[in-house]
């Protein structure tokens, strides 16, 4: 918990500069009425497209609209078809919905798009003669994977400077970055791995520990900075925390030893008639391992998501009643500034939180696959 109070307290030892800072901004784009009301564009600002937009994943990266027009990054799209690999860009929706190439098996016309709207909203399809779409292989460079680059090549570049700061200091007293690593790194072996997994096998579980934790950890504060390159909501897609809990869960179950499998199939200190003539118990332990790996998914994926969705609401507020009254939207900047300003200083402790339960429950997981025999 100390790292989620120091977060908080560097946040709010400058707190009045951030409220300047945020207010001065929110007051710059509240003050032009087209912006928020009907103008130019005819169009409302639509709070619900607005959140969404940020905490799904999408084939551009919007950056922010300027009198109209918008500043994306567009990502490549790589889809297979037939065997055939085919590359473009996701600007192509944008300006002409559609994009055109020739299928290289048959010579026909190939016709590939985004709809709006059915099973397949917001995946790239293959628009097929009678109206019917096929979704091709899709392995895009999409917002997410664009950011899980970034994020992922910024800790290696830390642990590098890290690595090269002992090499070079030896034996030395830490500083620095050097320090602040040292410190979590003890801190999730010390307070987490060897408290849940016995001594004998806690080095070999201590790896996958502190690189998840440093990897939630990292990407969580990295989706609380709206600027770009950060700000994407990776660790709130359900695909990646799926991924880290099956990682888990394949280590427990591929590493666990006899007296694991032994406790599934005869758990102790349970009446026999739970486990014959019907193996209640058995069942029980068998689905157990299945659902550990999910709940760690979604448990990470709601709490992030959620965040997200609460401080764009409150920042949302601000437009919603700029359409109405550009000085009530200057007024509600206030409250809403403070409200998002508050729910972002939790944010910065949810961020340590979910990566401490995150390893704390793999750690668990570890510590029951390994534990050893004890006579009586």
């Amino acid at each position: 918990m100390q790292i989620g109070f120091l977060c908080s307290y560097i946040l709010m030892k400058n707190w009045k500069y951030i409220i300047s800072l945020s207010f001065l901004m929110c007051l710059l784009f509240s003050t032009p009425k087209s912006v928020f009301a009907e103008g130019e564009t005819g169009e409302k600002f639509k709070a619900g497209e607005v959140i969404i937009e940020h905490i799904l994943d999408s084939y551009e990266w919007h950056i922010f609209t300027w009198k109209g027009h918008e500043v994306s990054v567009y990502l490549p799209c790589i889809v297979f078809n037939e065997g055939r690999c085919y590359t473009f860009s996701s600007r192509v929706f944008h300006e002409n919905e559609v994009y055109k190439t020739v299928n290289k098996t048959n010579s026909e016309e190939l016709v590939f798009t985004i709809p709006h709207e059915g099973s397949y909203k917001g995946k790239i399809v293959i628009l097929n003669a009678d109206g019917t779409q096929k979704r091709p292989f899709d392995i895009s460079i999409t917002k997410n994977v664009l950011a899980l680059f970034i994020s992922c090549t910024l800790i290696i570049i830390l642990f590098y400077l890290v690595t090269k700061a002992y090499r070079k200091r030896g034996e030395k007293e830490p500083k620095g970055l050097q320090s602040l690593f040292e410190w979590l790194i003890v801190y999730v072996r010390d307070d987490i791995a060897r408290k849940a997994i016995n001594e004998k096998s806690v080095d070999k579980y201590l790896p996958y520990l502190i690189t998840v934790f440093f990897f939630i950890f990292i990407n969580n504060l990295l989706g609380l900075i709206p600027i770009f390159p950060f700000g994407a909501n990776i660790t709130g897609n359900i695909a990646v925390t799926a991924v880290l809990a099956l990682f888990t869960f394949f280590i427990t179950n591929l590493f666990g030893n006899k007296e694991y499998y032994k406790d599934i199939v005869n758990t102790p200190g349970v009446p026999w008639f739970l486990k014959f003539p019907l193996p209640l118990m058995p069942i029980i332990e068998t689905v157990g391992c299945f659902t550990k790996p999910f709940v760690l998914a979604i448990r990470l994926f709601a709490n992030i998501t959620a965040g997200h969705i609460v401080v764009l609401g409150f920042i949302s507020s601000i437009f919603i009643v700029a359409q109405i009254s550009v000085a009530g939207g200057v007024g509600m900047s206030i409250f809403s500034l403070i409200l998002a300003i508050f729910v972002d200083c939790i944010e910065i402790l949810v961020a340590y939180i979910q990566a401490y339960v995150f390893t704390l429950l793999s750690a668990l997981y570890f510590g029951m696959a390994s534990k050893e025999h004890h006579h009586s």
